[in-house]
């Protein structure tokens, strides 16, 4: 029993000891993105909640609306829109303390279904929004096979 007991230990340690000495490997990927999305030039950014200048939205909501407009802007690809309407794609944020989501919708389809979405903690803080990079480097892959 002691020797089942040792060796189970052992093995719990040894476990334990090489997932620490492991790289961290990043397993997240970049989804495929949409080729029906190619050509989209305006985009809309607003929260499941509402736009940012609803009253009743999350502050959090507000600032991850706030941080992805502002690499939007920076990326230079895309032209921001503030109606829907005017929109060639609508993306729809959310940003909680647990994980934050960023989901692109076809602004002219009716279905309601998202084309591509990505999740990830801390994705969409100002100032770093890794969940806008992995858009980018999805909307330059579609841009590429044009």
């Amino acid at each position: 029993m002691k020797r089942l007991f040792l060796l189970a230990a052992l093995i719990i340690a040894t476990t334990a000891i090489s997932a620490l000495a492991a790289p961290k490997l990043n397993t997240a990927t970049v989804p495929v993105f949409p080729g029906t999305l190619a050509n989209a030039r305006y985009v809309y950014v607003a929260s499941y909640d509402g736009d940012q200048f609803d009253p009743n939205l999350l502050s959090d909501d507000r600032e991850a609306i706030g941080a992805v407009q502002s690499a939007i802007q920076n990326w230079g690809r895309l032209m921001l829109v503030y109606r829907p309407s005017e929109a060639d794609i609508i993306i729809l944020v959310t940003s909680r303390p647990s994980e934050d989501l960023m989901a692109v919708y076809d602004a002219h389809g009716s279905t309601g279904n998202y084309l591509w979405r990505v999740m990830g903690r801390d994705g969409l803080q100002s100032g770093e929004t890794p969940l806008v990079t992995q858009f980018e480097k999805g909307f330059e892959s579609v841009q590429k096979h044009k």
